[in-house]
Parts: C-alpha cells; structure tokens; sequence
C-alpha cells in the first residue's frame, strides 16, 4: 500500500456543527496519529464549515460540500478524495475514546482485515432519552447485540457504519455504499464478505454514540431499518434470520392483546405476559444504570424500538413482497441517524 497517511476518517455530516466539534475534538486527542480527516457536508442547511476550520491547525482535515443524498454516496465522496490506505468511517454523532484508532490498527496489523468495525457506548454526559435508547439498541432484552457485537450470519462479522473501515482495495472492488437510504451499511457488509474479503469485530475499536436525541427521531429511525431488512432480503436472498421477525411478532402481539383486553370478558390477562417483558427491561435497564428513572425510560425506548422496527417491517413486507412494488422508505429526511 502506499497511501499519503494510514488511515482516512471519513465523515459524512448533515446539520452537525456542534456534533461536529465533538468529534473532531476526539480525534485530536488520538494517540494514533497516522491519519487525516475527510468531512463530507452532504446538503447541511446548518453547516460545519467554521468548525472544521477551527481544526486545521491541528487535524490534517479537508472539507467538501456536496449536494444532499444521504450518507452512503456522501461516504462514497469522501471515499474517492481519501489518501489512506484504509478508509474508517464514523458517524458524526460519535466521539472516538484516545485509543480508538490505536486499537484498529493493532487489530488490522495482527490479523489482517480488509474490513472491519467495532461497538459503541453511551458517554456518561448523554441524556436519559439518549441512554435509554442506548439500551434498547444493544440489550439482548431486545433486538440488541446486533450493532457493533460478534453476530454471524453466514460465519462472518458485518461491520455498520457508524464505526466501519476498509482498505481501498475493498472499497474499489466493491464500489462502496449503494445507493440505498437506509439499510446501505448491511447491504455493503454483505457485499464485502461475498466477495471473499476478511471481516473482524475489534471490540476495543469502541466509540461514544449519541444515536436519537428524542423517541420521535428514534421511531423513524427504527421504522425505516425495518423497511431497510426487507429490501435487504431481496437485495441478498438467504440473509433473513428468525430474529428478525422479533419486533413484527411483537407488535402483532401487542395489537393483539389490547383487543382482546378492550373487547373479550377477562381478556386483560393477555396483558400478563407483555407486562412482564416489560418489568424484565425496567428491571434491567435501572440495574444497569444505577437508576429507576433511566430504567424506565429503557421501557418507553424499547417499546419505541420494537414497534417502530415490527412496523416497518410488515410494511416492507406487505409493499415490496405481498404487493410486489419497487422499494420505498419512510421519513426520507431522516439519512442519518
């Protein structure tokens, strides 16, 4: 390889700034330092330009403006201006701890990745909304343990993008992110791993994310993933797992069960079983947060996840399988979660 850097982080950013500064913040505090920092301003209304200026001195960083498209081709730009030999990727919602980039290139040298991704965490200054929809989106609880954790499908780990790298010879071989709104970080990662190249979890690669900031974004967000899976299973026969069916399973039942709790003589028992999945994760959550207030919170966001998700999905099943129509999201202005 013989790439100006090491590393290039690409991020992809849509009214970010403060977001922004975090970040960049994080990173010039990296022990590593082989690397520079290509943001993508993909359309922003409120855009991040002064504070990527703010960073020249102290981040080899360039910045380019793009008309909006969502965060796969705006990756794909940055892709393409990258010096690196690896391009990393990173959520513009995330802050990365000072030995982020140590730990990938430790990993990558040991093991030889041509792609690879690590998990996140909550940081302690984030909110209750923002803790609690942490927990829905990783407890096993949920349908958690997906993002950024030793899953196999097929006997491979599949990076997201939140926190994914690749050497440039993966990107070219497989031309990088299609041009999906949602679900394009699967779509790749699959693409990756058909194509024969080597993929790893580096669980020490994590990174601070602050996902949704209300349970509003946080349903259009997860309703959209849902439709995203469908349109994953047509893109990619055979990747549809029983575990997906979880949150569609779940909302049927809930659905369910209210009926029969509204209408039917003594139907409120139904209800047992939902509630205590319920107590299950307020349990849990206040355990795992030190706190009751924050476990319950952990309730509403993962009602919120599972709902949004099962929605989405009988949707995308209904629209793209059932009725056979080309394939569709929801909440377009919703790219980058």
């Amino acid at each position: 390889m013989s790439g100006t850097v090491r590393y290039s982080i690409v991020v992809a950013v849509y009214n970010r700034p403060d977001e922004m500064d975090e970040l960049l913040a994080s990173l010039v505090g990296q022990t590593f330092k082989d690397f520079e920092v290509v943001v993508v301003e993909d359309g922003s209304a409120v855009p991040s330009k002064d504070v990527c200026e703010r960073y020249q001195g102290s981040l080899r960083i360039s910045y380019h403006i793009k008309q909006n498209s969502g965060p796969g081709p705006s990756r794909n730009y940055g892709c393409r201006r990258a010096t690196g030999d690896y391009v990393v990727f990173i959520d513009s919602d995330c802050m990365a701890p000072p030995h982020w980039l140590a730990s990938i290139d430790a990993a990558v040298r040991a093991h030889g990745y041509d792609a690879f991704g690590g998990p996140d965490r909550e940081h302690p200054s984030f909110s209750v909304t923002q803790k609690a929809i942490s927990y829905a989106m990783t407890s096993m609880l949920t349908t958690g343990g997906i993002r950024g954790k030793q899953v196999r499908t097929g006997g491979a780990f599949h990076p997201r993008s939140f926190n994914m790298g690749m050497s440039l010879e993966v990107f070219h071989a497989t031309d990088g992110f299609a041009r999906m709104r949602f679900g394009e970080d699967v779509d790749l990662s699959i693409r990756i791993i058909r194509a024969g190249f080597k993929t790893g979890l580096i669980p020490d690669a994590w990174v601070y994310h602050k996902r949704r900031t209300d349970l509003k974004k946080f349903f259009k967000q997860v309703h959209n993933s849902g439709i995203a899976r469908i349109n994953l299973t047509l893109r990619h026969p055979g990747t549809l797992k029983l575990t997906h069916f979880f949150p569609a399973a779940f909302t049927s039942f809930v659905a369910i069960a209210i009926i029969y709790a509204v209408f039917i003589p003594n139907g409120h028992y139904g209800l047992l079983p939902l509630a205590a999945y319920l107590a299950s994760i307020l349990i849990g959550g206040s355990v795992h947060y030190r706190s009751p207030t924050v476990g319950v919170a952990c309730v509403a966001a993962s009602v919120v996840q599972l709902i949004g998700y099962g929605t989405g999905f009988i949707s995308g099943l209904v629209r793209r399988i059932i009725l056979g129509k080309p394939e569709g999201h929801a909440f377009e202005k919703t790219f980058y979660r």
